[in-house]
């Protein structure tokens, strides 16, 4: 039940985000080329701060973060996950 916006790299999520005001919800990888994950994040965050932001991470969550303060309000969903588990994600963080 949710629309979902692809977007191929960080700096396109930006991009994406500018452009589109009905976003709710990011989530990006930790790892990607160019952008990370948690530079987006930073990003967003002092842009759009109402976003709910999710990470997704084969790290552990303390280095995932990289120094993310645990209280900005950015989830972490460790990998593996199965499509039931990130659904419960997403409902959890929008609700």
């Amino acid at each position: 039940g949710y629309k979902v916006i692809d977007a191929r790299s960080g700096e396109q999520a930006l991009d994406v985000l500018r452009g589109d005001d009905t976003v709710d919800v990011l989530i990006s990888d930790v790892v990607m080329p160019g952008m990370d994950g948690v530079t987006l994040a930073r990003l967003v965050r002092m842009e759009r701060p109402a976003i709910k932001i999710i990470l997704i991470s084969g790290y552990s969550e303390d280095v995932a973060r990289n120094g993310i303060d645990p209280d900005a309000g950015i989830h972490f969903l460790p990998k593996p996950f199965s499509l039931k588990q990130l659904a419960g994600a997403v409902k959890q963080v929008m609700g």
